[in-house]
């Protein structure tokens, strides 16, 4: 729903982890988000959500009064875990309001 999302506590960096049942094929990852200065995309092909490698890293675009769209193409790319950091941020605190994943 665009009428709910996940918020900062207001302290850098803040991270949140997406889990899928299986390993499974991404080929692009896009996120909705606000006030987002820098922000870090990490996958983990493990069983657990442990060993992340580093796979984006993008300072974004502020956006005064608008959510930033951002889309990361991820050509043969697998994953079981994707952690998203966000490094920093325009203001005290940041929204992130949609997560989405394509792929197989």
């Amino acid at each position: 729903s665009s009428e709910t999302f996940w918020t900062t506590t207001g302290m850098f960096p803040q991270e949140f982890i997406v889990g899928f049942p299986k390993r499974v094929k991404i080929s692009k990852v896009a996120i909705q988000c606000y006030l987002v200065r820098t922000l870090r995309i990490e996958r983990s092909v493990s069983k657990d959500p442990e060993d992340f490698e580093e796979c984006i890293e993008k300072e974004l675009q502020h956006t005064e009064g608008q959510l930033q769209m951002e889309e990361f193409p991820l050509p043969d790319f697998q994953a079981t875990y994707l952690r998203f950091i966000i490094k920093s941020a325009f203001d005290h605190f940041v929204s992130v309001h949609r997560v989405m994943a394509e792929g197989t």
